[in-house]
């Protein structure tokens, strides 16, 4: 049996506001989708698809899995969350291979922003 990654599936209040923050960020174009549901990219693709599913309850408490996305200057991906309406936690970690930071995107998913040296 070949088992494969298929995709990362975020709970979402506002799929459609959520699924956006990330098009943009991470220059993902919309996939076939099920009604309510937003994909990011399509089957078979290089990269997994991401997948927006509505829920009804907020996000609480911190995720035990995130997404790391790396980003050739610390300072621009920052204020590029911002400007699509996600936020900087204030939390970062310097190392000597580069530079990591927690950022929230708009319903509070934390994700990392590293740049790699």
């Amino acid at each position: 049996m070949a088992n494969h990654w298929g995709g990362v599936t975020i709970d979402c209040i506002d799929v459609e506001r959520v699924a956006a923050f990330w098009s943009v960020l991470l220059d993902r174009q919309r996939g076939p989708s099920q009604p309510g549901w937003v994909y990011l990219g399509h089957r078979g693709d290089p990269q997994p698809r991401l997948v927006f599913q509505p829920v009804e309850e907020p996000k609480h408490g911190k995720a035990r899995l995130h997404l790391d996305v790396v980003v050739d200057d610390i300072d621009q991906g920052i204020a590029q969350v911002v400007a699509l309406g996600g936020r900087f936690t204030g939390e970062r970690h310097d190392y000597d291979e580069g530079v990591v930071v927690v950022m929230a995107d708009p319903e509070e998913h934390e994700f990392c922003l590293a740049q790699y040296y």
